[in-house]
């Protein structure tokens, strides 16, 4: 029997480094499972009416955090059952962690520098619109940033979807065939 989140229909939450794919595989998913899609960082920048870029550059990284951190717990408070596409950082916090699993299933979409930097490179709003986290800069600092957060996206993750070299359409299958295998099983923590 799936876990299903306090009672409520269980949701799956999407993580990885941003290009990963998660907003393009969040909707598709969402279609497949006839579930709402909830992007993140999209619902964060709607509600700040900022950039996510300008909310750092005014804030710092932890003031975006923190207000990363209120919009996931609405999140899993309110949108049950939904698809989440988390920004890359929000595992960052032990707190969105827990809420991830409240949620439901989390899917790590595992792709690798190359992929992330040549999906990056060809959408150059998506480097413009997010601020670097190093002095790298964005493009550059990817490689750092990985090394730092697959451990995380690892032990977090339910199931890990090669993001590389299928497209959005087959990771979604891929997805909804995990899914409804009925392979969600997970042990509430004590």
């Amino acid at each position: 029997m799936s876990r299903a989140n306090d009672g409520r229909i269980p949701g799956i939450s999407l993580i990885g480094l941003r290009g990963s794919g998660k907003t393009t595989v969040g909707e598709r998913l969402a279609r497949k499972l006839d579930r709402d899609f909830i992007d993140l960082d999209l619902l964060i920048t709607l509600s700040e009416r900022k950039s996510i870029r300008s909310i750092f550059d005014e804030s710092g990284e932890s003031g975006f955090r923190d207000i990363e951190e209120n919009a996931l717990a609405a999140l899993v408070e309110h949108a049950h059952g939904s698809i989440i596409a988390t920004g890359g950082g929000a595992i960052l916090r032990e707190s969105n962690r827990d809420r991830l699993r409240r949620h439901g299933a989390v899917v790590w979409l595992s792709a690798g520098i190359d992929t992330i930097r040549r999906r990056l490179a060809a959408r150059s709003s998506e480097v413009d619109d997010r601020p670097p986290l190093t002095p790298l800069g964005t493009l550059d600092e990817l490689e750092a940033i990985l090394v730092e957060r697959a451990p995380i996206y690892q032990e977090l993750a339910d199931f890990t979807m090669p993001a590389d070299d299928l497209d959005a359409e087959r990771i979604a299958s891929e997805i909804v065939a995990w899914w409804g295998e009925g392979s969600f099983r997970r042990e509430p923590k004590p």
